[in-house]
């Protein structure tokens, strides 16, 4: 039964104001849901209701269907996208297109570039093998899981699709529910442009809705911000999450936001899952986090216009250390800066860590930045005091990118952010990182005195265009087994080795 408009428009959030909804599309997204938690097993897609006020890109033509089944047509939007000129500084802002739906089982994807011609396409992360089959200006393929992808003609950087193709949703809350807020299709805003949820509340964006207030969950706990609609053009940040524990955020997008996309601040227990964030701004960095601890960031898709992830300690009036922090199974494109950044901020007065970070099973599809202190794929830029210590990376594949380097991992004073000196980086260990391309500049590996150091790094199985880098073999005896990647390393470093798997095995 649909809920009735009026009822809609009393949401839960005290002073949010709903448009009409789109009453069949609700029901046939709850219709496809319910066939989902009842068990329903199969090929089947759901196709999500027209955006309002987001605006469409008609460049590419999406549809989806089960295998052998029907084709629906997916709405495609439009995405800006941040492109810094070198000289100026200035940033040009890019149009780019995206689109979403939902499935279980094997479906068939139709992709079709609608400028024509098109003699190359190519599907990323590269990392998951998709070749599409192509017939003129259309590409198909298949996916049999859930999938966050870039769909590229002619290696495009800026006029291709992102294709986000998600789980069908399962548990979906019950409008009405005193602890949810509930956004149905149709476009939603609060008065002063936030919305503050309470503890122990669910914030649910169903599939159309659109959100253009900043979500706020402060000194909360046991809340969530779920469901497949969008934060569009909130005047801030989209989403702040301060002081708050056992916090789930999964499944929404985020559109060209004012700044961040996410910040996270002292924060305890928190789940980010198959968050999906376009920015073209300036500091458009994708998560921003500072002086939390137990943070799982799992299967998201960030392209920004600054840092993808961004770990830090204090900053502002948030104090404490960050630890035990873990970013898995996500895609990570940075238009400007980094994808991985570690260690600017912190507490020179009262000196704090980053602790216990893990990256598992990362592709970084591009990475521009033409300053060239501030470069790296993956970035340690540890200043104010900090000490950063037991990282782990594991399978991180990176692709050619633009502009930067591999690593750069520097203990630094930089007078523009810091007032201090990073205190150092200790035990990093590195397995099955890979970059292939030829676009790199010289990594680099800087201690900044014998007091602020750079202590036992190691890389097992770095791979760089298919040649292994190691200390052992495979070199000249008088080169340094960092000249194979190419990467400065200065004396200022210490207990910094190259393995291979069998090596680091048997060690």
């Amino acid at each position: 039964m649909n809920t009735p408009l009026s009822r809609r428009t009393t949401l839960q959030a005290a002073g949010v104001i709903a448009a009409a909804g789109l009453a069949g599309s609700i029901a046939g997204t709850a219709q496809a849901a319910t066939a989902e938690e009842n068990g329903t097993t199969g090929d089947s897609v759901v196709i999500h209701p027209p955006l309002p006020k987001v605006p469409v890109n008609n460049t590419f033509t999406v549809k989806v269907r089960p295998v052998g089944g029907t084709w629906q047509k997916v709405g495609v939007y439009l995405a800006k996208l941040a492109l810094i000129d070198e000289n100026t500084g200035g940033n040009r802002a890019q149009n780019s297109s995206w689109a979403a739906f939902d499935f279980s089982g094997t479906v068939e994807v139709e992709v079709t570039y609608n400028p024509g011609g098109g003699e190359k396409v190519r599907i990323r992360p590269d990392s998951y093998g998709i070749k599409p089959e192509v017939l003129g200006s259309t590409a198909r393929f298949t996916l049999d899981r859930p999938r966050n992808l870039v769909v590229q003609i002619d290696d495009k950087i800026f006029d291709c699709l992102h294709l986000l193709a998600n789980p069908i949703e399962r548990d979906v809350p019950a409008e009405g529910d005193k602890k949810v807020m509930y956004f149905g299709p149709g476009l939603h805003t609060t008065p002063d442009g936030l919305l503050k949820v309470p503890s122990a509340t669910t914030v649910y964006l169903a599939p159309g809705a659109v959100l253009t207030s900043q979500v706020i969950l402060e000194n909360v706990e046991n809340s969530r911000l779920i469901g497949r609609g969008v934060l569009y053009n909130s005047a801030g940040g989209a989403l702040l999450i301060h002081k708050a524990e056992n916090v789930t955020v999964d499944g929404i997008t985020i559109l060209n936001p004012r700044y961040e996309n996410v910040r996270v601040a002292e924060c305890q227990n928190l789940k980010i899952k198959n968050l999906r964030a376009f920015s073209h701004q300036g500091w458009g960095d994708g998560i921003q986090l500072y002086c939390s601890e137990n943070v799982t960031i799992d299967g998201c898709f960030l392209r920004t216009s600054d840092d993808s992830i961004a770990l830090y300690t204090h900053r502002w009036d948030y104090v404490g250390d960050t630890r035990n922090i873990t970013v898995k199974n996500c895609s990570l494109w940075a238009d400007v800066a980094h994808p991985i950044n570690i260690g600017v901020h912190g507490n020179s007065d009262k000196p704090e860590m980053l602790e216990n970070l893990r990256y598992e099973n990362i592709d970084i599809l591009d990475h521009r930045e033409p300053q060239v202190t501030y470069q790296g794929a993956i970035a340690f830029m540890v200043g104010d005091s900090n000490l950063v210590r037991d990282v782990r990376f594991d399978d991180i594949r990176v692709e050619d990118f633009r502009w930067g380097q591999l690593i750069h991992m520097r203990v630094e004073y930089n007078p523009k952010y810091n007032t201090s000196a990073g205190r150092g980086i200790e035990n990093v260990y590195i397995k099955d990182l890979s970059y292939n391309g030829k676009n790199a500049d010289l990594s680099v590996i800087l201690g900044l005195s014998e007091d602020h150091a750079i202590k036992d790094v190691t890389f097992e199985n770095l791979t760089v265009n298919g040649r292994v880098i190691r200390d052992s073999g495979g070199k000249p005896g008088w080169y340094l087994a960092s000249d194979g990647v190419p990467m400065l390393v200065n004396e200022h470093v210490t207990g910094l080795k190259f393995l291979t798997t069998a090596e680091a095995a048997a060690s």
